[in-house]
């Protein structure tokens, strides 16, 4: 029987179940949260980032998750700096030019804080004299860093980066460091 775990990465944690950084350094990774045996992450998301993870112990599965080809829906809840006008989020849906090419068009929408919000630990800076705002960003690849790098494009570098859904598996209720079966 196949098994999908559903887990809500913590800010800080390695999308791996080992370290294999700098000798003498330990950071968290996933055997930290999840002590479930034989299931590997479909796709990765950046110590820096937070939100859904997909760990499954079906190679198939795995690759229809992850692989570019699939197109998989991925949804992020985006805090950036500043408050974006129409026509920077219409360059997202449009698709925008990075060094490594143009991006598929994304849906993008700014919402509210998204709820619930979990505190981060460190805490996003906060600075009086520079709003922030929440974007939904809907994508369609994986480029490495894509929504920071696609946010900072349009001159709205990205504070928090939450991943809510992937297809139709999505946060839901769960905390930081939590996880359940799908």
């Amino acid at each position: 029987m196949t098994r999908l775990i559903l887990f809500h990465k913590p800010f800080g944690v390695l999308s791996q179940f080992t370290d294999k950084g700098t000798e003498g350094t330990t950071r968290p990774t996933l055997s930290d949260f999840v002590d479930v045996p034989r299931v590997y992450p479909a796709g990765r998301l950046d110590r820096d980032s937070e939100g859904l993870l997909l760990l499954t112990d079906d190679g198939k599965l795995q690759h229809r998750i992850a692989h570019p080809r699939a197109k998989q829906p991925k949804t992020y809840w985006v805090q950036v700096e500043g408050l974006p006008e129409p026509e920077a989020l219409e360059a997202l849906r449009r698709g925008v030019t990075l060094k490594d090419g143009k991006t598929r068009p994304a849906k993008a929408r700014r919402i509210e804080a998204p709820q619930p919000l979990f505190d981060r630990d460190p805490p996003v800076r906060f600075r009086k004299s520079v709003p922030d705002c929440w974007l939904e960003l809907t994508i369609t690849e994986g480029k490495n860093r894509q929504v920071r790098r696609m946010t900072a494009h349009v001159g709205h570098p990205t504070l928090r980066l939450i991943r809510a859904q992937i297809g139709p598996w999505h946060l839901g209720g769960l905390r930081p460091g939590e996880w359940r079966d799908a």
